[in-house]
């Protein structure tokens, strides 16, 4: 009770300033509860809209309405915009645009938070510390500094108190989550409350910047050697949960064409080796950056691409990974039988539903697109139509293609700013095919399968100390059974017997765990 008005609370002041920016039509455009909406028209009386709306889409209403909330919200809005099954393309277009970004916090807060971290001296830390922060965001803001070993690095350091600010934040939207799937039964596919557990651990990862640095040192090894793409190097010794220290990567950010120009690069090489590395991460290893915007993205003086903020990394279990492959495959070639058949096999789609039928909405809204001149086609796009039709499939949410989703959107918009007559997926597509061939070859699968096998003979000593522990607790205290499993065995069902081979069964394997 307590929470829920605690919570009331702060959503009367949340429903209020949506409302000045005339930003309530989610909730009048879907079937909202009758209560909710009575709800927001009594909290809403009085608010004023906001001046210089009139040329507004409904999508940059929302965007300034998050904006004005604060940080959490701004991530709620980073997530939402990769949510076209929810709000609709052109609102998730909007959202996209929602940047974080926030006035840096006194340099003297910044110095006191790494003394504070490490319970030493600035001076014993870095012979020079920038008093100007280069970047500032809703979790954290980095300074320029020069270690006493004379290295130049960036040493990025959490707001004051943002923990504190994020938790409130976080408890509201699960809270709200709850509610919507009580109340509202046709939400419960889209999985509020999973999408919201998803943001929260992603929140929790730029809350802790040992985590941080530990995703940037695990791209950094995967990508050991590459001259094409790089990543700073961590400084473990004056990297803590709110200080991180890296090596300083200068360069000029990926979107800034006309410089790289003027440097002789070639642009069409660079939106080339941009494809390679996202194919990389995601395919080869799963693993990916997903806050690819320009500024996490430099270009050194021979082309390299330096990717920096780690905060934000996207996992693909290999398994998944085939699946999207073979997906992506069947929409670059307009096999439409085989992208239905990877989603039944996939599990994303029931088996009650029919195959054919996905194949069809599968051709239905990828022709638009794939008809397209090549270098217009937009998988990311693809994918968001995808998800506009998972209710009449009844298919659940994926929360781990949904921030995949985000990040192709985002790579798709710099190499279009960067070279717009190519197609970086294109591009990819024979490095997709090869993965594929390579991946599901017997070979390969043969290899796999004696990986899991080596796996199981490692626990099976494990197996049959549990086994045994088990037959050695039912030898001792007898096969203790639940009182409903006994009334459904005896009195409350005496017409279900079991089958003499069940006993049989039962008996044979207490016997072999038995031995």
């Amino acid at each position: 009770m307590l929470r829920t008005l605690r919570n009331l609370g702060r959503v009367t002041g949340i429903v209020r300033t949506i409302a000045r920016y005339e930003a309530l039509f989610l909730f009048e455009e879907n079937d909202a509860p009758f209560f909710v909406k009575v709800g927001m028209a009594i909290i809403t009386i009085g608010a004023r809209p906001t001046p210089d709306l009139a040329d507004k889409r409904n999508g940059e209403k929302l965007a300034l309405a998050l904006q004005n909330l604060g940080p959490g919200f701004i991530k709620l809005g980073q997530a939402l915009s990769v949510r076209s099954d929810l709000v609709g393309e052109e609102i998730a277009d909007d959202l996209a645009t929602l940047q974080d970004s926030l006035p840096p916090f006194a340099t003297t807060l910044a110095r006191q938070s790494v003394e504070d971290e490490f319970g030493r001296p600035l001076d014993e830390l870095f012979s020079s510390f920038d008093e100007e922060a280069i970047a500032a965001a809703s979790i954290a803001q980095v300074h320029f500094a020069i270690t006493t070993e004379g290295i130049p690095v960036a040493v990025k350091i959490l707001r004051p108190d943002v923990e504190e600010a994020f938790a409130r934040e976080l408890e509201l939207l699960y809270w709200l989550a709850e509610g919507v799937e009580r109340h509202i039964p046709q939400a419960r596919r889209l999985r509020p409350i999973e999408v919201i557990k998803t943001l929260s651990e992603s929140v929790a990862m730029e809350m802790d910047l040992r985590l941080e640095a530990a995703a940037g040192d695990e791209l950094r090894t995967n990508f050991d050697g590459d001259a094409r793409f790089k990543v700073p190097k961590m400084d473990w010794t004056r990297t803590g949960k709110r200080v991180l220290t890296s090596e300083r990567v200068s360069g000029v950010p990926v979107d800034e064409v006309t410089t790289l120009e003027e440097a002789g690069l070639d642009i069409e090489t660079l939106v080339a080796n941009m494809a390679r590395a996202f194919f990389l991460q995601v395919f080869r290893d799963g693993f990916f950056h997903a806050d690819l915007h320009p500024g996490n993205l430099l270009v050194d003086e021979v082309g390299a691409i330096q990717a920096v903020d780690f905060g934000i990394m996207g996992r693909l279990d290999k398994q998944t990974r085939y699946y999207l492959a073979e997906m992506m495959i069947g929409f670059l070639t307009a096999d439409y039988a085989k992208v239905a058949a990877v989603h039944f096999r996939a599990g994303y789609v029931p088996s009650t539903q029919s195959e054919e039928a996905f194949a069809q909405a599968a051709r239905a809204i990828a022709e638009p697109i794939m008809g397209q001149p090549l270098k217009d086609i937009s998988l990311a796009r693809l994918l968001a139509q995808l998800f506009t039709i998972t209710e009449r499939f009844e298919m659940q949410t994926q929360p781990q293609l949904l921030l995949l989703q985000k990040t192709m959107l985002v790579a798709e918009g710099v190499g279009r700013r960067l070279h717009p007559d190519t197609n970086m997926w294109e591009l990819a597509r024979p490095l997709i095919e090869n993965w594929m061939e390579d991946a599901l070859s017997p070979e390969a699968k043969a290899a796999e399968a004696m990986s899991e096998a080596g796996k199981l003979i490692e626990r099976l000593p494990t197996l049959i100390t549990d086994m045994s522990d088990s037959v050695s607790t039912m030898a001792r205290d007898g096969l203790k059974l639940h009182p409903d499993t006994v009334g459904e065995m005896t009195g409350r069902r005496q017409s279900a017997r079991w089958p003499w081979w069940a006993g049989a069964a039962i008996a044979v394997g207490l016997i072999i765990a038995a031995s």
